[in-house]
C-alpha cells in the first residue's frame, strides 16, 4: 500500500503555511466604489502652493470633491486649513468623482484625437516614401506544409 500525498495537495500545503509578505502601505486610501461613478485623485497644491489652475480645469470637466460622509470607511483626520471644508484630502490630493458616462466619453474623445494624430503622422511619412527605397517594407512570414 502507497501513503505517499498526492503532488497537488502538497504543494497546496506548503503554500498555505506560507506567511503573507509585508508591504509598504499605500499612501492612499482604497475606497468604496459606487456604480455609475469614476474616483480620481486631483492636485489641489504641491509643495504647499495652491494648483489652482489644476483645480479649476477638472472641476470644468466634471470632476466634483467627494465629501467624507459619502464614504465612512475613510478615517482620516480632516485638514482645518484646506479649501475643500468636509471632502477627503490627503497631502495635497483631493478625491473627487465623475459620472462614469461622462469619463467614458472623455476617454473615447481622447482615443480619438490620438487616432487622427497618428494617421497625420503616417500620412506625412508616406508622402515622403519612395518605392526605389521604402521607409516601411511588410514583412510577412508563411509556413507551408508538404512541400519539399
Amino acid at each position: 500500500m502507497d501513503n505517499r500525498k498526492d503532488r497537488n495537495v502538497e504543494v497546496r500545503e506548503e503554500t498555505e503555511l506560507r506567511t503573507k509578505q509585508w508591504t509598504p502601505p499605500s499612501l492612499l486610501p482604497e475606497i468604496t466604489k459606487k456604480p455609475g461613478w469614476a474616483y480620481r485623485w486631483i492636485r489641489v497644491s504641491l509643495a504647499n502652493q495652491a494648483d489652482n489652475l489644476n483645480v479649476s480645469s477638472k472641476m470644468r470637466e466634471g470632476w466634483e470633491p467627494v465629501k467624507h460622509s459619502e464614504h465612512p470607511e475613510i478615517n482620516i483626520p480632516m485638514d482645518p486649513n484646506s479649501r475643500f471644508k468636509d471632502c477627503i484630502e490627503i497631502g495635497g490630493l483631493l478625491l473627487c468623482k465623475a459620472p462614469q458616462e461622462m469619463v467614458d466619453q472623455r476617454n473615447a474623445y481622447y482615443q480619438d484625437k490620438a487616432k487622427s494624430q497618428e494617421e497625420a503622422v503616417d500620412n506625412s511619412l508616406m508622402k515622403q516614401n519612395d518605392p526605389r527605397m521604402p521607409m516601411f517594407s511588410d514583412k510577412k512570414s508563411t509556413t507551408s506544409f508538404g512541400k519539399g
